[in-house]
């Protein structure tokens, strides 16, 4: 069987009292692309948040090409982070540089590579995302898709291994949206990478998806291919499928012992 390129073990992420994450474990496999799916506030961002350094988990184990992410020295960690690519939600391009200074950016702190040899990397990775000719264009004259792309060319500078997207079609037009979709599509083909996905965007996920992870209250409730969860006869499962709203019934007696502390 093929070796995972991440391994998440028994994750915990506790904040106080409240418990995020419970518990979660995951492989995830060479040169697929892996949606985690849920609705907000099941868990998905703060894993995220693990997965590409920015926060320590409360306990458990990340594991990329078997490196432990979590208990990883400084320069350890940074040489697993230099072969992953982000992009985030809200695009998170420097507002008082070009889009071609965004995107050498990386370049310019991670490699010893010439001025000359990082513009026409730039410019290779512009072509890539379809913003051939838009180095000199500063963010805030672009389109909200076109700075997706940008973002995306970013992310890609330093050819990474493996590429996580926060929400990548977040905030765009339907049209928009399915290009932004089909270009991971592209891009991953054209680079073999690993792609994860956090999103809750159905549409997004049965396009671009091979396996879905579906995360409820800080556990996953599902993974498997687009065919498994479609035929999934997990409750929750059928509910997200089918976009039915949670219940909204409530019991009166129950709330008001909660109220006063009987239960």
């Amino acid at each position: 069987m093929q070796e995972p390129i991440i391994s998440i073990r028994d994750l915990h992420t506790r904040y106080g009292n409240r418990e995020v994450l419970k518990g979660i474990n995951l492989d995830i496999y060479p040169y697929e692309t892996l949606v985690i799916l849920g609705r907000s506030g099941c868990g998905k961002s703060t894993l995220l948040r693990h997965l590409i350094g920015l926060n320590k988990p409360s306990q458990g184990d990340i594991l990329i090409k078997n490196k432990n992410l979590v208990t990883a020295s400084e320069q350890e960690r940074d040489n697993i982070l230099k072969n992953l690519g982000m992009l985030f939600q809200g695009s998170a391009l420097f507002n008082s540089m070009t889009v071609g200074e965004n995107v050498a950016l990386p370049l310019k702190e991670h490699t010893p590579q010439p001025d000359s040899t990082i513009k026409i990397m730039t410019r290779i990775k512009l072509g890539l995302v379809g913003l051939a000719g838009f180095e000199n264009f500063m963010p805030s004259e672009l389109s909200g898709g076109m700075k997706k792309r940008a973002a995306l060319a970013r992310a890609l500078a330093m050819d990474p291994e493996i590429l996580f997207c926060d929400e990548p079609s977040a905030g765009l037009d339907p049209i928009v949206a399915a290009g932004i979709d089909h270009l991971v599509l592209k891009l991953k083909k054209a680079f073999k990478m690993t792609i994860v996905v956090v999103t809750h965007e159905l549409e997004s996920v049965f396009l671009i998806a091979d396996r879905i992870a579906l995360m409820h209250q800080g556990e996953f409730l599902f993974v498997g291919t687009k065919q498994e969860m479609k035929a999934s006869d997990n409750p929750f499962v059928r509910q997200f499928l089918e976009r039915r709203p949670d219940d909204d019934e409530v019991d009166k007696d129950k709330y008001l012992k909660s109220l006063v502390g009987t239960l």
